[in-house]
């Protein structure tokens, strides 16, 4: 069974899980402030997917840093450790719905949006193949 891009989800932090959920992961470094495991509802933290501190606090989501953080944010998912984790998850995904949870409050500018377009590439080629 391959993923559909469909399958890629993304939610923030502070939005309620919801059943259609499938396997919710955290793509932050950090916890996101104020909630709880029981609140999150996650299936895994992989908080080695989040930027590195200093991108993060280079961009500052700033919409105008946006073409620039997602070609350095992409450097850094090619990275050994972080494409094997991104390799595990693309796995999970084309099994089933995946959700990516992130903490920032921009919906449009953050990491989990270049972890899901670099998802929805790998399961999209998958099933062509």
């Amino acid at each position: 069974m391959t993923a559909s891009p469909s399958k890629v989800r993304l939610q923030r932090a502070y939005d309620d899980p919801t059943p259609d959920d499938g396997h919710r992961v955290l793509v932050d470094r950090l916890w996101p402030r104020g909630r709880t495991k029981e609140q999150l509802r996650l299936d895994a933290w992989a908080r080695e997917l989040g930027p590195s501190t200093q991108l993060r606090k280079w961009f500052g989501h700033d919409p105008a840093r946006w073409p620039e953080f997602q070609a350095r944010y992409q450097a850094e998912l090619a990275e050994p450790a972080r494409a094997q984790a991104l390799a595990a998850l693309a796995e999970r995904a084309r099994r089933g719905p995946v959700t990516l949870v992130f903490g920032a409050r921009d919906r449009e500018y953050n990491q989990a949006v270049v972890i899901a377009d670099e998802l929805r590439s790998r399961t999209m080629v998958q099933e062509r193949s």
